[in-house]
């Protein structure tokens, strides 16, 4: 699905230098190469204060921490999502409240969303998934209104844009009161292990979100505030640096790749991704839907050699851990998706030989079902 050891390869030299240059230092946690990261980071985002952490599950966790939310506070996020974001808000005593997606942008519906809204409801998570933003000009306004928090979860959207209404672009992760992101190996900027940060334009929030990450320190021994222990590693630091020079350009080659999947994918049976007008899609995933025959396609294509990944098999408010807080609730199109969703091999170093043998067998796996 994602070819790292040719990326890596083609950086090895870059990332061996930098990772050799945090040995040589022994400055092995918190060190100078974690703020050039950040700071480097913040600067590529347009955001004022960017906190490395742990992984991209805590950096949700620890940007609810920071807005001081109380249990039993309602947060609404996407059913058709990863876990991560949902667990969060249940460790923290908090109410997770399921909304249904956009049957297009696969991310959260901001009409279904206004109806989930009570007086409870303290905060929202959008999931920018699979590589571009949801409607942020819109979740903004109703969070707004409501006087709601909103984080963004950019973990599948790093490097995206959305464009608002006025002429002004915003980095994914940048609109929101806290924008957060998971490093995890196959992300558009992925480290070597595990690694996440968090991001805001508060200062205040930044300031708390730091605190948070070490203990809740101010000062060594000084606590504060109940803490976490979240550290970005400096190895992993360095790692990070180094691609973050080259993300745009493998983002580019990510957008290429999937303009010849649309060429490729013409079928009355497949619905390629779909491309908001407003914004700019990085690719994380290129995902398909297909009104029939999904499993078995994917049987086919497993049988040529070709990977291929359903994100997601269920949503959340029908899982097990979480279906006593949707309360028996129907999300058709949350519920629908996992039975429709395919995504293909997606990596900056796809060549036109590769994908012409995915689309080729994709479409003769179609005429056998």
């Amino acid at each position: 699905m994602v070819d790292l050891a040719a990326l890596h390869r083609n950086l090895s030299l870059e990332i061996e230098t930098a990772i050799h240059e945090v040995i040589d230092s022994t400055s092995f946690i918190n060190g100078a190469v974690v703020n050039k990261f950040c700071a480097n980071f913040a600067k590529y985002l347009g955001t004022d204060t960017v906190i490395g952490c742990g992984n991209g599950t805590d950096a949700i966790q620890v940007a609810l921490m920071a807005l001081g939310l109380s249990p039993g506070d309602e947060v609404i996020l996407p059913s058709f999502n990863y876990v991560a974001a949902a667990e969060v808000v249940a460790l923290l005593n908090l109410k997770p409240v399921f909304a249904d997606v956009d049957p297009l942008t696969f991310s959260v519906s901001v009409e279904d969303l206004k109806s989930k809204i009570s007086d409870k409801t303290r905060a929202v998570i959008a999931v920018h998934l699979f590589g571009q933003c949801a409607d942020l000009e819109s979740l903004r306004e109703v969070c707004d209104s409501h006087s709601l928090f909103l984080i963004e979860d950019a973990a599948q959207s790093i490097g995206a844009s959305y464009f608002f209404s006025d002429g002004i672009n915003k980095k994914s992760g940048t609109v929101g009161h806290i924008g957060t992101t998971s490093f995890f190996p196959s992300k558009n900027l992925g480290c070597m292990g595990d690694g996440g940060a968090i991001f805001t334009n508060d200062p205040d929030l930044g300031e708390r979100i730091r605190k948070i990450c070490n203990h809740g320190q101010g000062k060594k021994y000084s606590y504060e505030m109940i803490g976490v222990n979240s550290r970005l590693d400096s190895i992993q630091a360095a790692v990070l640096d180094v691609k973050l020079k080259y993300l745009d350009q493998h983002i580019e080659a990510r957008r290429k790749a999937a303009d010849v999947y649309d060429q490729l994918l013409r079928h009355e049976y497949i619905q390629i991704p779909y491309r908001i007008n407003n914004g700019f899609h990085s690719f994380n995933q290129y995902t398909i839907k297909l009104t029939k025959g999904r499993d078995k396609l994917r049987e086919f294509l497993l049988a040529k050699g070709i990977p291929t990944m359903v994100y997601y098999p269920g949503p959340l408010h029908l899982q097990q851990a979480y279906r006593h807080y949707a309360d028996k609730e129907r999300l058709p199109v949350s519920e629908q998706l996992p039975s429709e969703v395919l995504s293909l091999p997606m990596h900056p170093e796809l060549d036109a030989e590769q994908q012409a043998f995915i689309c080729e067998n994709l479409l003769v796996g179609l005429k056998q079902i």
